[in-house]
Formats: structure tokens, C-alpha cells, sequence
């Protein structure tokens, strides 16, 4: 992923250091459970350990693996080589009985595993910044638009509540998808576990923090795998369902809420006036690329028999980028949210915009309560709507002359039908469903 779109704690996660010193642990954790079998003698751990201490950056370096790759063409064997400068002779009993994958599929659990933690976190910053702004804007009035016309009466702060609730389920789908991939196999070739006792595989799993693989063919099943990145593809999607909203809020014509514009900030080469979407717009992007990880990674689960590589070169490019560009999406959305802009004056403006038309349903029932039928009444409402769409003017004064509503309830009847109040009734109900009885959330806890 480019630097424009990485935050370093992310970035950092994927950097082959990291990675190489995640292979350093696997490796001394494999052997440290040799020398207590008695398959490696006590002094290669200390060598190692020595060598770890003394030599990390050199051993860890990607220059001198990356020159030593280039001749041998395999990047764990050029690992272990330069490796070996450092311990010595006790080298040999370094990844004795392991095979690549066992190195390459537990760093990579690892990996994730990281990212979840920062994406997890990540989560947190936007629920919070949800709920500061739905209790805000718990009682703003605006108008509810479905198929983008206008519905009926709700409240912004709904509006947001139920984006709390879907990144609620987003957090639940990421911690869910952490607890998946975290799976550790060190079953040497093939899965079998000939060449290395399974309690090994134990050993490392709980040094590392994972969980054995229940059952490995010298790869980790990739349906793991495939459900992480499901995963983080729903909360793109969550991401960008949000950014689409904010984005048609700020259009001109509606200009409900929009986005913090800075002292400073230029909206247009060429136009000095505009104030455009650009950080939601860049969200609707940043979740296309998090999304174009799925597909690959559900290609990934079928492999040739036991294993093969062609995953391999697929995830070094999109478990970074769709990592670190859905942690990157995330907090810039949290702060689109805090910083927002609304106008609840522009809300009511746009509410009262269609002359009541918004309240037609409320006059459908008042008449079905009055006796009439409800296709007479449908009928009557509509013919009553059509003008008013036309032509314009009062919703409720042209209901008001129509003798088929006039003879059937008084003008306080037709009059309370347009009051927007009742549809604030329940907000506090649904308010406690999203963030519990007066308003304290419950968390799911970290794991």
C-alpha cells in the first residue's frame, strides 16, 4: 500500500523485519521444545538466544536475507543461512523436522493477528464517535428518504444509531475473524508430524499466543483465511455505506450535514466556491480495495493436493494492502464523524420542503380510523399528493377542501396529522435497544 493511505503502526506489521523477527521467535520457540524432548542440546538454544540478543538488526537485516535469496530462491532458506553466521555451529539444529510453511503460515497468523488488535481498536474510535453524535442528535428532526425520495420524519440521531449498530456487528464479524486465524502449524511436510513431535506445534502455538491448527496439510486450510478477509470486506462495505450517506447529505441541493472543511482547505483548482466530499469520497474508494482482497482470497482455499504456492504470492500483496488500507479508512472515518458538520436548520427546511407531503401516511390512517376503506382512503391521499407534487402549495389545505376528508374529521383532526412529534415517540426505546438502557453501551470484550 502506498505511504499516502498507511499509517505507520499498521505498515509496520507488514515490514519484512517484523516478519523476519516473528520467524526468529518461531524458530527459537520450536527449538527451545527440542532441547526439553532432548532432540536438540540445551547449548543451540543458548547460542541462539546469544546470537538473538547480540546480532538482531544483522540477523533480522533485509539487505543481506534479500542478497542471499537472489542466489538461493528460497526467502526462508536465505533466512536461516544468515541466520547460521550468527549461532555457529549449533545452526544445524535450527528448523530441524519444521518445513517452510510452518514458518510462513504461523508468521502470517501472527500478522493478522496484529492487524486484528490496530483494526480492533480502530472500531472502537468510530463507535465511540457514533454514539457522541447519535445522543447528540437524538431528537434533530429530518427527513427519512427512501429509493432517495423523501419518506417520512426521523431523527439524525437514529440515522447514526443505526450506523452504531451496524459497527457494532463489524466488531463483533473482526474479533470473530482474529480468534479464526489464529492457528499455529508446525507439522512438518505434509501435515504429519513425522519429522516433529505435535507437542511442539503446542509449545510454539502458546508462546505465540494461537491455537494449534486442528489439522494442517503442510498449510493452514485457507478457509481461514478466506473468512478473515469476508470479514474485513463487510467492513468496507459498512465503511463506505456511511461515507455514501454523508456524501449525498452534503450535496448542494441537500446540504444537510457535510464534512469539516478546514481554515485553509481548498475545494477546487479552478472554483473557489466548492466544498467537496473529498474524505468519504476517498473512503468509497479505500473500501473498493479492502473488498478486491475477497474474491482472491476464496480462490486461495483450493490447492493443489497437500499444498501448493500459488496463494502465496497472492497474500504478500493484499494482507498488507487490505489491512493497512481498512485501518487507514477507519480512523479517517472516525474523524469525519467527530469533526462533522450538521444543520438542523437546513434538515427542517428540507422536511417542510414538499408543502407536508411527508405526512401522507399519517393522514391514510387518520381516515382508516374515521371509517373510511383503506383503498378509498389510499385514493383519496394520493389524488390529494399528485397536486401538491404539480403544482404546489399545502398539503393540508388541499386536503382540507376535498369534501371526502372535510366530512370525516375536523380541521384539529387533519391538523394533528401533520405535527412531527410522534415521530420522536420511540426514539427512546430504539435508542436503549442500540446502546442500552440509558444509554450505556455494552461492549464486547476484548479477547
Amino acid at each position: 500500500m502506498i505511504s499516502r493511505y498507511s499509517r505507520a503502526e499498521m505498515a509496520t506489521i507488514w515490514e519484512p523485519e517484523n516478519r523476519f523477527n516473528i520467524w526468529l521467535d518461531i524458530e527459537f520457540y520450536a527449538l527451545e521444545k527440542q532441547a526439553e524432548l532432548g532432540i536438540a542440546p540445551k547449548a543451540a538454544v543458548s547460542s541462539l538466544r546469544k546470537a538473538a540478543k547480540n546480532h538482531l538488526a544483522r540477523i533480522t537485516d533485509p539487505k543481506a536475507i534479500d542478497k542471499i535469496e537472489r542466489e538461493t530462491r528460497h526467502d526462508v532458506i536465505a533466512f536461516l543461512t544468515n541466520l547460521a553466521k550468527y549461532v555457529g555451529p549449533h545452526s544445524r539444529f535450527i528448523h530441524q523436522g519444521l518445513t517452510s510453511s510452518d514458518v510462513l503460515d504461523t508468521c502470517l497468523s501472527v500478522q493478522l493477528c496484529q492487524a486484528s488488535d490496530l483494526l480492533l481498536n480502530d472500531l472502537d474510535l468510530v463507535l465511540k464517535a457514533l454514539k457522541k453524535r447519535a445522543k447528540q442528535h437524538k431528537k434533530t428532526l429530518c427527513v427519512g428518504r427512501s429509493h432517495g425520495i423523501h419518506a417520512e420524519p426521523t431523527s439524525f440521531g437514529l440515522k447514526l444509531a443505526g450506523h452504531y449498530a451496524e459497527f457494532q456487528r463489524a466488531r463483533k464479524r473482526m474479533a470473530t475473524a482474529k480468534l479464526e486465524i489464529a492457528t499455529c502449524a508446525i507439522s512438518g511436510p505434509v501435515g504429519t508430524f513425522a519429522s516433529v513431535d505435535p507437542r511442539i506445534e503446542v509449545h510454539v502455538a502458546k508462546r505465540l499466543g494461537l491455537r494449534p491448527e486442528q489439522i494442517s496439510t503442510q498449510v493452514i486450510p485457507r478457509d481461514r483465511h478466506a473468512a478473515y478477509f469476508a470479514a474485513l470486506g463487510i467492513i468496507a462495505s459498512s465503511v463506505e455505506r456511511l461515507a455514501l450517506e454523508i456524501r449525498h447529505l452534503q450535496r448542494t441541493e441537500v446540504r444537510e450535514a457535510e464534512e469539516y472543511f478546514a481554515k485553509g482547505q481548498k475545494g477546487s483548482s479552478a472554483m473557489p466556491h466548492k466544498r467537496n466530499p473529498v474524505l468519504t469520497e476517498n473512503l468509497t474508494g479505500l473500501a473498493r480495495i479492502v473488498r478486491a482482497a475477497v474474491t482472491p482470497a476464496m480462490e486461495n482455499v483450493g490447492l493443489w493436493h497437500e499444498r501448493d504456492i500459488s496463494h502465496s504470492s497472492v497474500e504478500r500483496v493484499f494482507a498488507p494492502d487490505a489491512t493497512i488500507a481498512l485501518d487507514f479508512a477507519l480512523t479517517r472515518l472516525a474523524g469525519v464523524i467527530q469533526n462533522l458538520l450538521v444543520y438542523p436548520k437546513t434538515m427542517k427546511a428540507n422536511l417542510d420542503s414538499l408543502g407536508g407531503l411527508v405526512y401522507s401516511q399519517r393522514v391514510l390512517l387518520a381516515l382508516i380510523q374515521a371509517g373510511i376503506s383503506r383503498e378509498d382512503a389510499y385514493r383519496i391521499v394520493q389524488s390529494n399528493a399528485m397536486q401538491v407534487w404539480h403544482e404546489g402549495g399545502s398539503f393540508e389545505e388541499h386536503l382540507w377542501v376535498d369534501k371526502a376528508v372535510s366530512k370525516c374529521m375536523s380541521r384539529a383532526e387533519l391538523s394533528a396529522c401533520f405535527d412531527p412529534a410522534p415521530y420522536l415517540t420511540h426514539v427512546d426505546a430504539v435508542f436503549d435497544r442500540v446502546f442500552g438502557p440509558s444509554g450505556k453501551t455494552k461492549m464486547p470484550r476484548r479477547k
